[in-house]
């Protein structure tokens, strides 16, 4: 079967699909908005199917690939909800310490995707590691639904917590050489935005059509920053100027793409909003700036 594309849905679709994913709307609402659009035997549940995640056939990594070595672990988070699990990878043949990249996930928690990218990363050369952010309230459930209904009721000056906690947690430990970037896509991107605020030893940090910061937190940034836009995708879109202009006030490196004609989430390959040219061009431009920020 042909895999589905971005083109393959109409564009209200799609935004409509992008208020459900972001908990604007509600599954109802998602279904109710899309009857007009199920057409050809399509119904809108199918086309609610059709538009989400299926990671066995985006999966790049299986988990027991023999290149790697990967692990579960947890780490205490004080100032957050006390203690977080994540998922940590590294190269198999590594003999000395790594550049840490923590992963950051889009608000459905650490999911396959996620997992997949981190192993990505060790693959790459990098200690890796993804907290999950539903820890607290049992992890993440298997179901983006049911993931998305929790992570809403996370409070969220917590889990910015455990993530600051978890930069801290990666970068000091004994396979990490100290030098510390991070990336995030969605909700993720945002966090990364914040981390660059916080972590004024950060070494670099990418946002993957994230939400930005306060402007007056642009000043804050001490690490250069690769900023990665959808080219269809106001919601995010819209905010970006503002900051790019305190960006520049304070001096701040930073790289912004954009990829025209791009949906929010073109990075993520379990979905139709996959953009495969632009995720590949993101994706290389993401690993250059890391081996020049971590690796050189």
């Amino acid at each position: 079967m042909k895999r589905m594309t971005a083109q393959d849905f109409d564009q209200e679709l799609l935004i409509l699909f992008d208020a459900y994913v972001h908990g604007t709307i509600d599954r109802r609402g998602f279904l109710e908005g899309a009857q007009k659009f199920a057409v050809a035997g399509m119904t809108a549940g199918m086309l609610l199917t059709a538009l989400s995640p299926n990671f066995a056939q985006a999966q790049q990594v299986t988990p027991d690939d023999k290149r790697l070595k990967s692990e579960r672990v947890e780490y205490p988070s004080p100032t957050g909800y006390g203690t977080v699990k994540g998922y940590l990878a590294r190269p198999a043949s590594a003999m000395g310490k790594l550049p840490g990249v923590l992963v950051i996930h889009e608000n459905r928690g650490l999911n396959p995707h996620i997992e997949d990218i981190v192993r990505r990363l060790a693959l790459d050369g990098y200690l890796a590691f993804a907290p999950d952010a539903l820890t607290p309230l049992g992890g993440y459930p298997g179901d983006e639904d049911k993931a998305r209904e929790l992570f809403a009721k996370l409070d969220q000056s917590k889990t910015r917590e455990d993530f600051v906690a978890g930069a801290h947690y990666l970068k000091n430990r004994a396979d990490c050489n100290g030098k510390l970037g991070t990336v995030g896509f969605c909700y993720g991107g945002g966090v990364a935005h914040m981390l660059s605020t916080r972590l004024p030893d950060l070494n670099a940090a990418v946002s993957f059509y994230g939400n930005h910061p306060a402007a007056e937190d642009a000043a804050k940034v001490k690490a250069p920053l690769l900023i990665h836009f959808a080219g269809i995708d106001q919601r995010i879109n819209a905010a970006w100027p503002a900051y790019e202009a305190a960006l520049k006030a304070a001096g701040v490196g930073y790289t912004a793409h954009q990829y025209p004609g791009t949906q929010h989430g073109f990075n993520n390959d379990t979905t139709p909003r996959f953009d495969a040219a632009s995720a590949k061009l993101a994706w290389q431009r993401t690993m250059a700036f890391f081996d020049k920020t971590l690796k050189a």
